[in-house]
């Protein structure tokens, strides 16, 4: 007998219980300008989404308006650029939702890269965002991938443990929109994936159970008004860096 005829023998009625899902929405923020005209760093903490960021993050309000999504909680790190992401969904989608802000979903922190030779800044840009990163990795020369999950993992448990809501949206950053994928895909266990793109101002959708454990990936790296991603072959820190290089030969 196969084993469906065996459990179609067995005595009792069959009964499933679906999981109560609940729906995350994760955003990266839309574009910004890193470097100004004259080639000169703009103060990362401060830094505004510019034209095409603004247009990418009102592209994204409409996606969400075209399927009626209403959002129960919307939280940003506080950087001005998820705010502004945040401001911009919500006034396509009608909704006035009061926006939280959680500082220990900042984006991963660079530190001083003055001092390391040429030879090193490229893996001192990329690394953190390439493969499987071991957890010692540091991003630019700052904090360490162990780190970023250590502060960014723990408050998803959080919000979880909030009831009230059944769907949030969140809009953060690269790195810590990889680091919140990456629990979502191995949430027993710990690990970081680099390659998991997070286009400017991309939508990711995951749904939440009861358990630790239950975690659906639906949607990765929707990105209004290309989903399709035609015209993207570099990661972002790829175009961040080469504009980096290209202040640096200007110099």
């Amino acid at each position: 007998m196969s084993s469906l005829g065996q459990l179609g023998a067995q005595t009792g009625p069959l009964t499933f219980t679906p999981s109560a899902r609940r729906r995350i929405y994760l955003m990266r923020h839309g574009d910004v300008t890193y470097f100004d005209d004259s080639g000169h760093p703009i103060d990362a903490d401060a830094v505004p989404l510019n034209e095409l960021g603004r247009s990418q993050a009102s592209a994204a309000g409409r996606a969400f308006a075209a399927e009626n999504i209403r959002f129960d909680r919307v939280i940003v790190s506080g950087l001005p650029r998820t705010r502004e992401t945040a401001e911009r969904v919500l006034a396509e989608t009608g909704q006035d939702v009061e926006i939280e802000t959680w500082p220990c979903w900042q984006e991963i922190r660079a530190g001083k890269i003055s001092d390391l030779p040429p030879a090193e800044l490229a893996q001192a840009f990329l690394s953190a965002f390439d493969g499987l990163v071991p957890e010692g990795t540091r991003f630019m020369n700052g904090e360490s991938v162990r780190e970023l999950l250590d502060r960014v993992v723990p408050p998803i448990a959080e919000l979880r443990a909030d009831k009230s809501w059944d769907t949030v949206l969140l809009v953060l950053h690269g790195g810590v929109n990889r680091a919140i994928l990456s629990h979502a895909l191995h949430p027993l266990g710990r690990l970081f994936l680099g390659q998991l793109a997070q286009t400017p101002a991309c939508i990711n959708a995951l749904d939440v159970g009861d358990k630790p454990q239950d975690w659906v990936v639906r949607l990765m790296n929707f990105a209004p008004p290309q989903p399709l991603h035609r015209d993207n072959r570099l990661t972002v820190m790829e175009k961040i860096f080469a504009s980096f290089v290209r202040t640096r030969q200007r110099g």
